[in-house]
Order: C-alpha cells, then sequence, then structure tokens
C-alpha cells in the first residue's frame, strides 16, 4: 500500500510536471486513443545537453494493447 504522505508528494510532483509541460498529457492521450492498435511502433529519443541521442522503440502488440486499456481503465479515464 501506499503511504498517503508519499502519495500527496506524487500528486504535487505530478501537478508540477503537467503545468510546466502541458502539452505532453492531452499528446499521450490523443496517442492512446487514436495511434495505439498492433503494428504501430512507439519510438522514444532522448537528446542530452552535449547532443548524446538514446533512441528507443517498440512494435506494438496485442498484450500491449489490452495493457493500455486496462490501464485507462483503471485510471477512470475511458
Amino acid at each position: 500500500m501506499i503511504n498517503p504522505m508519499n502519495f500527496r508528494k506524487y500528486q504535487e510532483r505530478l501537478q508540477l510536471f503537467t503545468q510546466e509541460h502541458p502539452r505532453v498529457f492531452p499528446f499521450l492521450q490523443d496517442v492512446a486513443e487514436h495511434a495505439i492498435e498492433p503494428g504501430s511502433v512507439i519510438e522514444m529519443t532522448v537528446t542530452t545537453p552535449a547532443g548524446r541521442r538514446y533512441v528507443s522503440n517498440i512494435r506494438v502488440n496485442e498484450d500491449d494493447v489490452e495493457t493500455i486499456r486496462m490501464a485507462k481503465d483503471a485510471s477512470g479515464k475511458n
């Protein structure tokens, strides 16, 4: 079980992140609703201030679609 005080800290951190990066969650929601289907490729790139790039990707499968659906159901955001 999550400690209620830690949960409160996570909520505050998430709110701060949302305020500083307001386009992230709408983007993720749009992708989850319209682009997650078997065969889709999710790619993430991180570029450090020094210019080093880290890139990874996954090809979405049926299990991934079900996992995302379950996460959306659990969060109450259908």
